[in-house]
């Protein structure tokens, strides 16, 4: 199983533009190419709702455009109670074919105990849903990851020609991912042929707080738009904002990299959904060009 070169992975006007109301042909992912103005955000204020220990490259990215970045982690990820599959499965890395990381989480998590014990195997093909992920196996020395380019999901990555039915094909598949993972990948991998093992390396849990922060942002008018980057991560901010909060989230624009995430956003009553690029590039860009165009028509 090889991978092909294109596949390896090295006071403000209203914000209220019609065509960002909808997942529609005008709410198209923005392109993540080209410089956007330093000052596109400023005096705005983004709420950035990833992982607490994953947040950074998002806030730098906001900051850097002169917006003011907000933290409100909406999930956390917690070691998985009992790691003794996790440690197992590293003595029988060698009877696999293909590993597939699900997330950076779960390359972190996984490499966390594996490396340790026992060095990766050389001839163990790797691949993962997208470029965040493959950055992170590279820098925990695994390199030739098999990725998609552009979008980051499972559908990408099932997609690419390694993973064609004449590829798995009576090929062992070890699946490293959270608790309650979605299923895609691997009932897919296995109807063309493959044989699928999964490993659970983290949990994810909602935060303990609610939605008091978000809540005085708003009553002070300093709550712009929100960031949202799963699917998971956006029902629990709509659980975390509450009631008082819903009527605040459905007139917030709220930023997401994927389509499925913006369309159960919808099917959750929030109207003002904007589509952007993948990964925290494709959000910033996204956040860039949506503020340059409200401030544009409110000039």
């Amino acid at each position: 199983m090889s991978g092909s070169p294109n596949t390896r992975a090295g006071g403000h006007p209203p914000a209220t533009p019609e065509r960002a109301s909808s997942l529609g042909a005008a709410d198209q992912p923005r392109p993540a190419a080209g410089a956007a103005s330093v000052a596109a955000l400023a005096g705005r204020h983004v709420a950035v709702t990833r992982p607490a220990h994953q947040a950074g490259e998002l806030v730098r990215a906001i900051v850097a455009l002169g917006g003011e970045a907000v933290p409100f982690p909406v999930l956390e990820i917690a070691d998985i109670a009992d790691p003794a599959a996790l440690r197992a499965v590293a003595a029988r890395l060698d009877d696999y074919h293909l590993a597939v990381f699900v997330s950076a989480n779960a390359v972190r998590k996984a490499l966390g105990h594996i490396l340790p014990q026992r060095s990766w195997p050389a001839r163990l093909c790797v691949a993962t849903v997208g470029g965040g992920s493959a950055r992170e196996l590279e820098r925990h020395g695994i390199a030739g990851v098999i990725a998609p380019q552009g979008r980051s999901d499972s559908e990408a990555l099932l997609d690419l020609p390694e993973l064609a039915a004449a590829e798995v094909a009576g090929k062992s598949v070890l699946i490293f991912r959270g608790d309650g993972g979605r299923e895609l990948l691997g009932d897919t991998l296995a109807a063309r042929g493959a044989r699928v093992d999964y490993v659970e390396c983290y949990r994810r849990r909602r935060p303990a707080g609610d939605g008091s922060a978000l809540l005085r942002l708003w009553a002070r008018g300093q709550l712009d738009a929100i960031t949202v980057t799963s699917s998971e991560g956006l029902r629990n901010l709509v659980d975390m904002a509450g009631s008082r909060g819903r009527a605040m989230l459905q007139d917030t624009p709220l930023f997401v990299p994927h389509a499925r995430i913006g369309e159960q956003a919808r099917a959750l009553g929030l109207r003002r959904v904007v589509l952007t690029a993948a990964g925290d590039e494709g959000l910033a860009q996204g956040l860039a060009h949506y503020f340059a165009a409200v401030t544009g028509k409110g000039s």
